[in-house]
């Protein structure tokens, strides 16, 4: 274990500015607040995070980072609170722990390959700070150097195999190479011993049989290179026995006739340098093909970049060479963090405009840690949040969801019947945004039925195809229920009693599919009550009744209309005098006036082909008593609905009509017509409403 001037020496190695006294105080205040504790191998607990730090000292990481290493168990294994973090060592290192922590409480699921990488994105997006993942990894990769000091081997393959599923796949994702080899490693130990023992006792033999072929072969690159101009530094190894081991499984090989269990790494010292060193390598031994790739002009999408090809070597022996820079060989060990540990700007090519690349350029040329903070936000998934369900189940959902999706996400029949939700034990409104990492409960009732208003809320594709559905579904009942009343009241005003071949011979006559479609029509006003009587007694019904619409208000006046023609100010939008407005003519039914920014009014617009229906209208010199309608969500509280009321009076406007549209256990919505003088009005009176304690949400509907 590092000791504290050990581990302080090492930080101001590469970073003579460093706050000494930071690292001092967390060295102290975890190796106290550990105290006693042991780890599975009988080591004090306080060793554990001091070898984090330690290795995070590798890639050279800021103080604030070394400092969360060392603090990042203390608030979940200890009695030490944020709190206290924060007083002691500042708000930026406390958000640092925090997120370790959070990320330290995820129960992973890898029961399939879906869930795993669905908590692989969890993990990048719930890490803002990139520092907050780099220490989470280095936290996995010390625990898995110490797992053999795990008595149960079920424990020991179930964390094995979180790190293969989870972990290692990360570490490749932010390209930190060199922790996604090791964890892999020491994981394929643990879930494949026989195998891994067996590659480990194959590759032996190879290196006594073959005395120091590695050495040979690197020497022969260097001295061919060299002749050429073109000066590299050469190291070789054999490949990884887990990369063997996945090679042989995808290619159902055995050992013996996989041919390139060796690789090699030319580091040159330009980019030029790296195609003048292949081009050289081509000449001198023949290239195997299919197995050349230009990662330096086309790079992943980590970052990564480095030329690989495979040759023929002697005895028709396949090797694979790596050829790059050393800023990109420091790129392709540890990604992003290699970025703290060597601060020379990377050049991508042109094709290449991608997160890293922005975030890399940011890393150099921050002038100051809250700037680095600003702009070190994980850019990943920025479009996607997740959240879980109380029993742990993680479900992604498209930024700005609310409970409404997350219900539907679940599934369709939660959906249907959600009343309520609970975002971390908290009630909340199902218009509440959920943010990521939320724990979601839906409260539900069988008597509950989707709601219109839902759809202002749902963001999914899924919430709200059901909400339709179910939308349709109900008004087409509801109507059908209305047009058969209408329709009892126009059978009645026939001259005569009509028959049981009547409405087969109407339903003909109207080109309608079926009775249900005859009554929906009929409720709907698309056949007028003469059309009806018509079709079922022909000679009954004379012409189409013609109804005109009466002004709504003579309060009113409108400018741009004939005087004596009939208007209406449409019930779709409810415009009041300040409205910018525009009028409509409908086929015998006199003049629509609507807000101009109507939705329904937009859909008109885009059916309608004949401009003269459009009518230039505005407000008039009389303008008292127009009525607007706002939707008002109030807590399930006694008196709520009274400051409401009193708050209306209170701006002198009138409650003309009030409709429940909508109520659960802690929210009740309604839809209240208010009498108003103005749009000014109507906006103080909506900005007072706000105010108020008892007030949710205040919408103009």
């Amino acid at each position: 274990m590092l000791r504290q001037y050990e581990l302080v020496d090492r930080v101001l190695d590469y970073d003579p500015d460093a706050d000494e006294a930071l690292l001092n105080r967390a060295y102290v205040f975890s190796m106290q607040a550990h105290g006693s504790q042991k780890r599975a191998s009988g080591d004090p607990y306080f060793s554990h995070p001091i070898e984090v730090a330690g290795i995070l000292t590798d890639l050279h990481l800021d103080a604030e980072t070394i400092a969360t290493a060392i603090l990042h168990d203390t608030i979940e294994d200890t009695v030490a609170t944020p709190e206290e973090i924060t007083r002691l060592f500042g708000p930026s290192v406390a958000r640092l722990v925090d997120g370790v922590t959070k990320l330290s409480k995820i129960e992973a699921q890898t029961e399939n390959e879906r869930a795993a990488e669905n908590l692989r994105k969890f993990l990048l997006a719930m890490s803002d700070d990139i520092r907050v993942l780099l220490v989470k990894l280095a936290d996995r990769l010390h625990n898995m150097r110490t797992l053999h000091h795990i008595a149960k081997p079920e424990k020991r393959r179930r964390i094995a195999k979180e790190t293969m599923d989870i972990y290692a796949p990360l570490a490749e994702r932010i390209g930190m190479y060199e922790f996604m080899r090791e964890m892999q490693s020491l994981a394929f130990e643990q879930l494949e011993p026989e195998a891994s023992e067996s590659i480990g006792r194959r590759l032996e033999q190879l290196k006594s049989g073959d005395g120091d072929r590695i050495a040979k072969i690197a020497s022969g690159l260097k001295l061919a290179l060299s002749r050429a101009g073109v000066e590299a530094e050469i190291s070789g190894r054999e490949k990884h026995p887990y990369s063997i081991f996945r090679k042989m499984s995808e290619r159902h090989i055995s050992f013996e006739q996989l041919s390139d269990v060796m690789a090699f790494r030319a580091i040159v010292p330009t980019e030029e340098d790296c195609y003048r060193a292949l081009g050289i390598i081509h000449r001198r031994w023949p290239m195997v093909p299919g197995r050349f790739k230009d990662y330096i002009s086309t790079p992943k999408r980590n970052g990564y970049r480095s030329l690989h090809t495979s040759v023929i070597h002697a005895e028709n022996m396949r090797i694979e060479i790596q050829i790059r820079t050393e800023a990109m060989h420091a790129q392709a060990e540890y990604g992003l963090a290699a970025h703290w540990a060597y601060k020379q700007q990377i050049v991508g090519s042109d094709h290449q405009v991608s997160w890293i690349r922005d975030l890399v350029e940011i890393l150099d040329t921050a002038e100051s840690p809250e700037e680095l903070l600003e702009h070190t936000r994980m850019a990943m998934y920025a479009d996607r949040i997740f959240a879980f369900t109380p029993k742990g189940e993680l479900i992604q959902l498209p930024k700005g969801a609310t409970p409404i999706d997350f219900a539907y996400a679940v599934h369709t029949d939660l959906g249907d019947q959600a009343v309520g939700a609970k975002i971390n034990g908290r009630v909340v409104p199902l218009s509440t945004v959920i943010e990521n990492g939320d724990q979601v409960q839906i409260l539900r009732s069988k008597g509950q039925t989707p709601q219109a208003q839902w759809l202002n809320v749902a963001t999914t594709g899924k919430a709200l195809a059901a909400i339709r559905r179910h939308l349709r579904h109900t008004e087409r009942v509801e109507q059908e229920t209305l047009g058969r009343k209408l329709y009892e009241d126009i059978v009645t005003r026939l001259p005569a009693p009509i028959g049981g071949e009547a409405i087969p011979q109407a339903l003909k006559r109207l080109k309608l599919s079926d009775e249900s479609a005859l009554m929906v029509a009929i409720a709907r006003r698309t056949l007028s009550d003469g059309a009806v009587m018509e079709a079922l007694m022909p000679g009954s019904g004379g012409a189409d009744e013609v109804h005109a619409l009466a002004p709504q208000s003579s309060a009113i006046s409108i400018r741009g209309l004939t005087p004596g023609v009939a208007y209406d100010l449409a019930t779709c939008c409810h415009p009041v005098p300040g409205d910018r407005i525009v009028g409509l003519r409908r086929p015998d039914a006199g003049i629509e006036v609507h807000a101009i920014d109507c939705s329904v009014l937009a859909d008109l617009a885009e059916r309608s082909e004949n401009e003269t229906d459009w009518v230039d209208v505005s407000w008039g010199d009389k303008t008292e008593g127009a009525v607007a309608r706002i939707s008002v969500m109030v807590k399930n509280e006694p008196g709520s609905l009274g400051v409401v009321s009193t708050i209306i009076g209170g701006h002198k406007a009138n409650i003309i009509n009030l409709r429940l549209d909508t109520r659960d256990t802690n929210f009740h919505t309604n839809e209240i017509d208010v009498e108003v003088h103005d749009v000014q009005q109507l906006m103080r009176l909506m900005a007072a409403l706000r105010a108020a304690d008892a007030v949710n949400m205040v919408e103009r509907v």
